[in-house]
């Protein structure tokens, strides 16, 4: 989470970044590096000490010393995201907001030649694409593990995003922004890396471990596991079709055969591509009247 403050003497700005885990201290290191005036929040005395003395944050991304400029006052994952951005490798992001101007001004702040802003005006969209797509990089890698090739993982991979699509729609987000960056760019790159969390307990899975062992072990968390029962209920409230998210949940929650949901998948009879409501859904709606945005 960011905090902002305009400084008017200067195109820099005051931020206020809240957290120092991965991505935060990532963010972080990134503005600092702008020549902004950046300020952490961590909830770690350690973390706060070690980033104001050393210029390290002793939990995350140890190896990485930060600007000297950066601070931090107080009271979580090494991503190949995250590691592309610290390493100044090209990568972009979606920034959305229902006021088109505080998503330009966030593009502006964040913006490089290796780290490129797009923004859009479809927060919904976003953040249901950020958390749907670790469902199904659980699949993808369900898949792998079960020794399937790549053009089974291409298939469910533009069936998850039909899914997330529909998903979408039906909570009120836009249809394109599943095409964007936040869209079939994070699902592709999630579904594809072996560096993924959600990737990685889908391909152990596949190859017969049983999940409390692999959630144990994984040294991290696999937001997908959680994303998973929440997601079936809004499946189930919406009554949208999502057989492939629904089967991932059967596998993470009520314990059903890898193999066995695989292939009942597969038996599933043809259906239309994608279908999409005719109208935007009802929480977009209420979102929009409560913020005055519609009569």
């Amino acid at each position: 989470m960011l905090s902002q403050q305009s400084n008017n003497h200067s195109d820099k700005s005051k931020v206020l970044v809240f957290g120092a885990g991965n991505f935060g201290s990532c963010l972080a290191d990134h503005l600092a590096d702008s020549q902004h005036e950046v300020v952490v929040w961590s909830r770690s005395p350690e973390v706060v000490k070690s980033l104001n003395e050393t210029h390290r944050n002793t939990e995350y991304l140890t190896d990485h010393v930060f600007p000297e400029t950066l601070k931090a006052i107080g009271p979580g994952f090494p991503s190949p995201e995250v590691v592309r951005v610290i390493r100044r490798q090209p990568t972009s992001v979606s920034i959305a907001s229902l006021d088109k101007n505080a998503a330009q001004k966030a593009s502006d702040l964040f913006h490089q030649p290796w780290f490129r802003c797009y923004t859009g005006d479809d927060p919904i969209g976003v953040e249901l694409a950020g958390a749907l797509k670790n469902v199904y990089a659980i699949a993808a890698g369900i898949a792998d593990g079960l020794g399937y090739e790549h053009n089974t993982r291409a298939m469910l991979i533009t069936r998850g995003l039909a899914e997330m699509t529909r998903i979408g729609t039906s909570y009120g987000a836009s249809p394109l922004t599943f095409l964007s960056l936040a869209g079939v760019g994070d699902l592709f790159l999630t579904c594809s890396s072996t560096a993924s969390r959600n990737f990685t307990v889908g391909y152990r899975l596949g190859k017969g471990e049983k999940l409390s062992h692999i959630l144990d072990t994984l040294g991290s968390v696999a937001e997908g596991v959680s994303t998973a029962k929440g997601l079936k209920k809004v499946i189930d409230e919406l009554g949208v079709s999502a057989p492939i998210a629904t089967a991932i949940y059967e596998v993470l929650h009520e314990d059903k055969n890898v193999r066995d949901r695989a292939s009942a998948l597969l038996c599933l009879p043809a259906m239309s591509e994608l279908d999409l409501p005719s109208a935007p859904g009802l929480p977009a709606r209420l979102l929009m009247q409560k913020l005055g945005m519609e009569e």
